[in-house]
């Protein structure tokens, strides 16, 4: 691939409002202060950055001097590692002092300040986030970058072994940041590299390989990739099981949220979403989302029809959501075969709002003259039951008929001996 670089999003950078008065509070006789990383990267790519990072020759002290000189507002996020956060009318930028790594043990690294841009291009991991642009405009590149953004190529800065060990989850930033801006073939050299290294994976802390695995899954590339990690046996590593390469590929298709994609990839029971829930230190609510879809996968399982009806009943108990996506991560396999009402009753909930709600509440129960007991909660169940086997029927008729199988299954309990 090549891809044409668009030098006049560099111009847009500079002209930020942000970008502009940060410079400007930084600008001192016999100092530098220069635009480095991803904002210059994505720039080149026509992508307005999120997050906007500075390298500078000053110290972080001159920098918060600076800043505060000019009325901005200066935090020390990680003043350990040079780091400054200066907080501007239209974001926070981070500004941070040019370093050099003096040990690494593949983790953490131990830094000194410096004052050549050169050496901190060296320090970083990929060619194409060592590009920096300074405030007149000028593109600096000592790495190549510019050229292996053009075509389309991922590499290390430098050997890829010495990179890999000082931090080991460069690995899975290799698969990445190749997902979103490579093109083609991974380059072979960073490639052995990783396979060489995958036993460094177990030093990484669990949350640090959940961020990137989720980051990879979200780029566009991210299914070719995950194919390459799954040959190599990458992926057993960091998921603990085997990859459905394919579910993977029609979630991302579907546009469907990286927790879904993972639960696509790795998810075809609960048992699979609990490992993934310990091995990657999974949120609660993303633990409960590969549940549901692990759940949702179970009700589809054996069902070789699915029509409106049944769909409506399995929304209810699923939520429309769920049940969409694994109705689309699904597509293609031989079970289940959905008739033609699906499609419109699904569409028609989530423009109603989405899971259809069942009518009946103990209250109700109680209206109709029932005490309060365990009897009430066995009547709402019988009536919940019909009323998913009916395909969750509105309106007041429908609601009549429940209440009355609700009362007399709870009175018939209410009876038993």
């Amino acid at each position: 691939m090549r891809r044409n670089l668009d030098h006049g999003g560099l111009t847009a950078l500079l002209a930020r409002p942000g970008v502009r008065q940060t410079l400007a509070a930084l600008d001192e006789a016999g100092s530098e202060t220069r635009l480095i990383g991803g904002c210059v990267r994505d720039a080149l790519l026509g992508i307005a950055a999120a997050d906007i990072d500075l390298a500078t020759t000053l110290s972080p002290e001159a920098v918060m001097a600076r800043a505060r000189a000019t009325g901005l507002k200066a935090v020390p996020t990680g003043i350990k590692h040079g780091t400054i956060t200066l907080i501007t009318g239209d974001g926070p930028i981070e500004v941070t002092t040019l370093r050099e790594d003096i040990e690494t043990d593949g983790r953490h690294a131990v830094v000194r300040f410096g004052s050549d841009f050169t050496r901190d291009a060296e320090r970083r991991d990929f060619t194409v986030n060592a590009l920096s642009l300074g405030r007149d405009g000028q593109l600096h590149d000592t790495v190549g970058g510019r050229a292996d953004l053009e075509t389309g190529r991922v590499r290390f800065i430098g050997d890829p072994a010495t990179r890999i060990r000082e931090d080991a989850l460069r690995i899975l930033r290799f698969f990445r940041f190749h997902a979103r801006f490579g093109g083609g073939a991974p380059d072979a050299a960073a490639l052995s590299a990783c396979m060489a290294a995958r036993d460094s994976l177990a030093r990484l802390s669990r949350e640090r390989i959940r961020d990137e695995f989720l980051k990879l899954l979200a780029a566009s590339g991210g299914p070719a990739m995950v194919v390459i990690l799954s040959g190599t046996g990458l992926l057993q590593r960091i998921t603990g099981g085997v990859g459905e390469l394919g579910r993977l590929r029609r979630a991302a298709e579907a546009g469907l949220s990286p927790v879904l994609r993972l639960a696509a990839v790795a998810v075809g029971a609960r048992h699979d979403a609990d490992r993934l829930r310990d091995r990657l230190r999974l949120s609660n609510l993303e633990h409960g989302q590969l549940t549901g879809y692990a759940d949702a996968l179970a009700a589809l399982h054996g069902r070789a029809m699915v029509d409106g009806a049944a769909a409506r009943a399995l929304a209810a108990e699923h939520g429309v959501p769920m049940l969409n996506g694994a109705l689309r991560i699904l597509a293609g396999e031989p079970r289940p075969e959905l008739a033609d009402d699906v499609r419109p009753v699904l569409r028609s909930l989530e423009e109603a709002g989405g899971t259809p709600m069942f009518p009946l509440a103990g209250a109700d129960l109680l209206a109709g003259g029932l005490r309060p007991g365990t009897a009430i909660g066995r009547g709402l169940a019988a009536a919940r039951k019909l009323w998913l086997d009916r395909g969750c029927p509105t309106g007041p008729d429908a609601r009549s008929d429940l209440l009355a199988l609700a009362l007399a299954a709870a009175r018939e309990a209410t009876s038993d001996p």
